[in-house]
């Protein structure tokens, strides 16, 4: 959901559009608590420019765009390049649970093996469903540099998913 700006206030960007980029920052650092202080992060730099944002025509992306320039910088965060796993976002279904909770794992440890900018691309691309162009826009990168960084991201993947299953 984009939120426009007519009269809109710093709380109710935050309210609006909290979730979505908690769960963007669950996807990025695979960590509930990761994912929380990193938009906190965010919030608390986007209050002091508030207003410069509140001019934009789209804040809400321009948070999209704070949060995850913010996790490709943050190298305290993932400095020994290892994933919490995170705590079930949705409410469980009828499914195996264990079987579901032991994808999850498995995904996030293929993840976490990739470098933060080809996971962020994969993550813009397969979760946020973000174009080459608007992945490139929001990276500041060539979308070759996309196209590339996700054709890397994918290889290593099947070759690290290959590996796990051998």
């Amino acid at each position: 959901m984009t939120v426009t700006t007519s009269g809109l206030s710093f709380d109710e960007l935050v309210r609006t559009s909290e979730r979505r980029l908690l769960r963007l920052g669950l996807m990025l650092t695979g960590s509930v608590h990761s994912a929380e202080d990193l938009v906190q992060t965010v919030f608390a730099r986007a209050h002091r420019r508030w207003s410069r944002i509140v001019e934009l025509d789209h804040p809400e992306a321009y948070l999209r765009t704070m949060v995850v320039n913010e996790f490709l910088s943050w190298r305290r965060l993932l400095k020994s390049r290892e994933i919490t796993l995170a705590e079930p976002v949705e409410e469980p279904s009828g499914e195996d649970i264990g079987a579901r909770q032991a994808q999850r794992d498995a995904t996030w440890r293929l993840l976490a093996r990739l470098p933060r900018q080809q996971r962020a691309v994969l993550v813009l691309r397969y979760y946020e469903d973000l174009s080459d162009s608007e992945i490139a826009e929001l990276l500041g990168i060539a979308p070759g540099t996309v196209r590339s960084n996700a054709a890397r991201g994918l290889a290593a993947l099947r070759d690290n998913l290959s590996a796990e299953e051998n």
